[in-house]
């Protein structure tokens, strides 16, 4: 298993939007599109889904903290190959 990052895909122009809920725990066997946490902007509330499956090693977030595209959700470890970059 290799430890990877989870981390905020393109949300658009959103900048800083509030975590308003966090769906998933460390220890957690999550599969790709299981939804990571829920983000709060002016417009609309979001669930961000995981780009990949393996056990949640490590939370980054919480509820109340601010994120933006590229920001460090989780570190998951995953058997999937390496994301395309």
């Amino acid at each position: 298993m290799e430890d990877k990052n989870l981390i905020v895909p393109n949300i658009g122009e959103f900048k800083d939007v509030e975590v308003i809920e966090v769906l998933v725990n460390e220890g957690d066997i999550i599969n790709k599109n299981d939804p990571l946490i829920t983000i709060e902007s002016d417009k609309s509330s979001v669930e961000i889904p995981s780009l990949l499956s393996g056990k949640i090693q490590k939370l980054n977030v919480k509820i109340g903290d601010k994120v933006s595209e590229g920001s460090l959700i989780a570190i998951i470890a995953s058997e999937e190959e390496k994301q395309k970059k």
